[in-house]
């Protein structure tokens, strides 16, 4: 598998990082029920099959954070920005 990085073109899978899904969104501290939307959003996690937003990161050259879109069962790569630039 093959990402192309913003900055320095496609590169191979081994020089990135998979950091997890960048779809969550930390809950509101000051919720009435915080405590428990916490640990939800800590210790609880879907297994989308398609289409999914992933957070990579390049590890081994421009140590960009990315956004990729990834097909989780066909592993075909979608869109990849920065993270900075990304809106959900």
């Amino acid at each position: 598998m093959r990402l192309t990085c913003p900055f320095c073109g496609p590169r191979d899978l081994r020089e990135f990082t998979y950091r997890g899904d960048a779809t969550l969104r930390r809950p509101d501290p000051d919720a009435a029920n915080a405590a428990s939307a916490f640990a939800d959003y800590v210790y609880l996690r879907a297994n989308p099959r398609g289409p999914h937003r992933e957070h990579w990161y390049h590890a081994a050259g421009c140590r960009a954070w990315l956004v990729v879109e990834r097909d989780t069962a066909t592993h075909a790569i979608g869109r990849v920005a920065l993270a900075r630039n990304d809106q959900p």
